[in-house]
């Protein structure tokens, strides 16, 4: 990659890191949303299924299930509309994507809990 593209990039990561979180983590997002003149904080809580690219490009996807339909979310990792990130448990998993819940309901979409 061209060094003049690899600056602009590094220039716009967040300085203040974001929680370390991975695939199969239960996790918090507090994103900031703006209602015409007003913003507020409002809070999305589910189960990542995947993280892709890298650098300043990275997404991530959450995935909950909201009055028995499921609700998928992706921002961009480096976002200033995210103010902060929650983990709220650590998922035991051993894929890198988790699309199989898609098709999983109720007990059977939940992910184990990983014992540190």
């Amino acid at each position: 990659m061209n060094d003049i593209i690899r600056k602009i990039e590094q220039d716009q990561l967040r300085e203040k890191a974001l929680t370390e979180f991975n695939v199969g983590d239960t996790i918090r997002v507090y994103a900031n949303i703006k209602e015409g003149t007003r913003e507020r904080i409002q809070m999305f809580e589910g189960v990542v299924l995947k993280r892709q690219n890298g650098g300043n490009r990275e997404t991530f996807t959450v995935r909950r299930i909201s009055y028995g339909v499921g609700v998928e979310k992706t921002w961009p990792l480096h976002s200033p509309n995210i103010d902060h990130i929650d983990v709220i448990r650590r998922g035991k998993v051993r894929r890198a994507r988790l699309h199989y819940l898609r098709d999983r309901i109720g007990k059977a979409a939940k992910v184990k809990e990983l014992i540190r």
